[in-house]
């Protein structure tokens, strides 16, 4: 079997990976701003611009937590090469 042949494979997995961990920090992200009381910024939290208000902040900080969570994963898979 040729090395070079699991370096796709790799590099899906990863892929994979990476938006699957995305839309789950995105969709907790979601829930956990549920419990924000969005009325004391915006006037009409229930409208269509407050809604997009809550989408935005929950894509924002979802991808915050996944660059986290990807970078740390990152650097577990770097401490093999150490030992």
């Amino acid at each position: 079997m040729n090395p070079m042949d699991s370096v796709p494979t790799s590099v899906g997995m990863n892929g994979l990976t990476a938006i699957l961990i995305s839309l789950a920090c995105i969709v907790l992200s979601w829930w956990a701003l549920q419990n924000l009381k969005l009325d004391l910024f915006i006037r009409h939290t229930k409208g269509p611009q407050g809604k997009l208000l809550h989408l935005l902040l929950a894509i924002v900080l979802g991808r915050f937590v996944a660059a986290f969570i990807l970078e740390y994963l990152g650097y577990t898979q770097m401490l093999r090469y150490m030992f």
